[in-house]
C-alpha cells in the first residue's frame, strides 16, 4: 500500500514524546493526520509546526472517543498514548491499576473497536500499536529502574496479544497491524532527567537510549511498506542494551568499545 494508498491518520499520545514525532514524520509525507491529547497549548504548537488537525480530548472520555470515530474515515491509527508507574504488585496503588489499564489498554480497544471496522468496510487500513518488551519480558529486580510496573507489564502484554489477535479478525481483509515494541526511549517517562530528585535520572543520562524519532521512523517504515508486506511486530531496542533484560553498557562504556572498534579498523 504504501503513504500514497492513505490519506488520513489518527495518532493518540499526540502531546509529546512518540505521538509527536510521529506526526512530524507522517505529516512529512502528505497525510492528513488528527492529533489526539490532552494538552491543547502543546497540540495548538504541533498544530502550527506540521499542519496537524487537533483532537485536544481525554481518552477516558467514551463519548468524544466515539463521536471522533465517526468523524473521519482514518486510514490509519496509532495508538500511541500511554503511561508508566513506579511499583511492583506489593505495593500498587488501586489508581495506578485503574490509570494504567483505562490508557494503555482500554483506549486502545475502544479506539480499536471504533474505527477498524470501517477500514474493513473500506478494505484499507492499518493499525499500528505502540506496545513495549515489557510485555513480553519479565524485568526482575531491575523493574523499577525502568520506571514500570506489574500492571504496566500487563498492560502492555495485553497490547501484544489484541495485536495478534487483529490479524485473526481482519484475515481476509487488506487491513494491516504493526506492533512496535521498544526498549527505553527518552520520551517523559523519564522526564527532568537531569534533575537531582528525579530518581530515574541516572538511568538515563548515563546511558545511551532510543529516541522519540526513532520509533516514528519504525512506524514509518511499516505504514510505507508495499501491499503485499504486513510488518508485523518490529522490537526496537538502544544497541547496547540486552535483549529481555534490563542491563545496559554506560555512555562510557559504549564510548570505550567504540574507540577500540575504532583503532581495530585503522590498525
Amino acid at each position: 500500500m504504501g503513504f500514497s494508498d492513505y490519506r488520513t491518520v489518527l495518532v493518540t499520545g499526540a502531546s509529546s514524546g512518540i505521538g509527536a514525532a510521529t506526526i512530524r514524520r507522517l505529516c512529512a509525507e502528505g497525510l492528513e493526520v488528527h492529533a489526539l491529547g490532552r494538552d491543547h497549548r502543546r497540540l495548538a504548537r504541533l498544530s502550527a509546526e506540521t499542519g496537524c488537525r487537533l483532537c485536544a480530548l481525554d481518552l477516558n472520555d467514551l463519548a468524544a472517543l466515539t463521536r471522533l470515530g465517526g468523524s473521519a474515515e482514518f486510514d490509519v491509527l496509532v495508538n500511541s498514548a500511554g503511561q508508566s508507574r513506579r511499583s511492583n504488585i506489593l505495593d500498587t496503588a488501586p489508581d495506578d491499576v485503574d490509570a494504567l489499564v483505562d490508557v494503555n489498554l482500554r483506549a486502545v480497544l475502544h479506539l480499536t473497536r471504533l474505527i477498524v471496522p470501517g477500514m474493513a468496510q473500506r478494505n484499507r487500513g492499518h493499525v499500528v500499536n505502540i506496545s513495549s518488551i515489557a510485555g513480553h519480558y519479565a524485568f526482575g529486580e531491575n523493574a523499577t529502574t525502568f520506571n514500570s510496573s506489574a500492571a504496566y507489564h500487563a498492560t502492555k502484554s495485553g497490547i501484544h496479544s489484541l495485536s495478534q489477535q487483529l490479524r485473526i479478525d481482519l484475515y481476509g481483509t487488506c487491513i494491516r497491524v504493526t506492533e512496535v515494541s521498544p526498549g527505553r526511549v527518552a520520551t517523559s517517562i523519564f522526564q527532568n532527567q537531569n534533575a537531582a530528585d528525579n530518581p530515574d535520572a541516572r538511568f538515563v543520562g548515563a546511558f545511551e537510549t532510543l529516541q522519540s524519532e526513532d520509533i516514528a521512523e519504525a512506524i514509518a517504515f511499516a505504514v510505507g511498506a508495499p501491499a503485499r508486506m504486513n510488518v508485523a511486530m518490529i522490537e526496537v531496542v538502544p544497541t547496547f542494551q540486552v535483549i529481555g533484560e534490563l542491563r545496559f553498557a554506560s555512555r562510557s562504556d559504549t564510548t570505550r568499545l567504540r574507540e577500540m572498534t575504532s583503532g581495530a579498523d585503522n590498525a
